[in-house]
């Protein structure tokens, strides 16, 4: 169509669901900081005062049970849960972290002459597209900045009449591909009894209007605050949370396909999470060395099987590059294999507490190795490649 309407939303740190993924995250940064080869698949279930963990590890003894339990502690205490219903301090914790299966183990394990293998089957997808400078679809792009602004005001003033629970979603306009404005905004947000419908939407207004390009403001009509009213009672003590719900939130708001793993409490040898870190390293430099406005990688993984099954790329229709050799030109930039993944981006480091929200994609990469996979430094070959 020439013109149509595309809507993504996304959920704040707070979201039962996102403190979840957070506390699983913080467990696979607590195993790989004492240890780099740790292995960690952690979930976590957050409702009313309770915290509950579990999964399978592998990593050095001297990580206790308190040790887990005072990293989840601290995750809550920093997203600023001090509430009656859901507080960091008073919740009950429960672990039930246990060792990984021999049977996975075997599979994955480097041995002899065998490369390590992926922790798993399945495909993963990666995209990038030129509609934001970070290269990702506008809508979630905006929604995720949206909230982001209205947690930076809540974390720096503490009279603020925010809480940590809240939504956005940000439906665009296309006119021949290219979004050109908003037609309505959603945004929901946990807050402090006694706060006011009108204050809260004026305060929310500037956090939107902050966001969106000048001009783009949906009609008022069509500007949603809080549309059912109160939202005093949130997050985990409102809902509960798990893992890995989030996995559109999470990727590209629905604008790409998905393979259906989550990322959250996975460390880097489960493809899941490292193959779509890579997939997306790949599309993202293909569309910032300008070869094309939009691009799909898929990568298939079995268990065990160090090379991939499959890699394919999909520009769209908008170039002139031939899809096949810019396919082996990639395969022969980045060792698509777990370990080859692993070690070009740097993933065995403690650096995913910090994408357990606001998603994994279209992040600023930082000195310490953080966001590796949002790196342009493939550039320059490509086009010296396809010149």
């Amino acid at each position: 169509m020439s013109e149509y309407l595309f809507t993504s939303e996304s959920v704040s740190e707070g979201h039962p669901d996102k403190v979840a993924d957070r506390i699983s995250d913080e467990i696979v940064d607590l195993y790989l900081g004492r240890e780099a080869e740790a292995r960690v698949a952690a979930e976590t279930l957050v409702t009313t005062n309770r915290i509950i963990v579990a999964g399978e590890v592998r990593g050095p003894a001297s990580i206790t049970k308190d040790d887990i339990e005072a990293a989840a502690r601290n995750a809550v205490k920093d997203i600023g849960y001090e509430q009656d219903g859901f507080h960091w301090k008073n919740a009950s914790f429960e672990s039930h972290l246990h060792a990984q299966s021999a049977d996975i183990a075997v599979g994955v394990d480097a041995a002899d002459s065998k490369d390590e293998g992926a922790g798993d089957q399945g495909i993963m997808f990666g995209y990038a597209c030129d509609e934001t400078d970070n290269l990702m679809p506008a809508p979630i792009d905006f929604s995720h900045r949206i909230l982001r602004s209205l947690a930076d005001e809540r974390h720096k003033d503490i009279n603020s009449i925010l809480e940590p629970d809240s939504k956005s979603q940000v439906t665009l306009r296309y006119v021949d591909g290219r979004p050109v404005g908003a037609t309505s905004v959603v945004v929901s947000t946990q807050h402090k009894e006694g706060a006011s419908q009108a204050d809260l939407r004026d305060l929310v207004r500037g956090h939107v209007e902050g966001v969106l390009p000048e001009g783009w403001m949906c009609p008022e009509e069509e500007f949603y605050v809080n549309p059912t009213g109160n939202f005093v009672i949130g997050g985990p003590d409102g809902d509960a949370g798990l893992t890995g719900r989030k996995i559109i939130v999470d990727t590209y708001g629905g604008a790409a396909p998905h393979g259906g793993g989550a990322f959250s409490g996975k460390d880097p040898t489960k493809v899941d999470r490292s193959a779509a870190y890579a997939a997306r390293y790949l599309a993202k430099n293909v569309v910032a060395a300008g070869l094309t406005s939009n691009c799909t990688i898929q990568l298939a993984y079995a268990i065990g099987v160090s090379k991939p099954l499959a890699v394919y790329v999909d520009t769209w229709g908008n170039t002139q590059v031939d899809v096949q050799k810019l396919s082996d030109v990639l395969q022969d930039m980045v060792d698509l294999s777990p370990r080859g993944i692993r070690e070009h981006l740097g993933l065995n480091k403690p650096i995913y507490a910090r994408t357990a929200a606001y998603g994994h994609f279209g992040r600023t990469p930082t000195d310490d190795g953080g966001f590796a996979w949002e790196r342009t430094d493939l550039v320059d070959q490509l086009k010296s490649v396809f010149a």
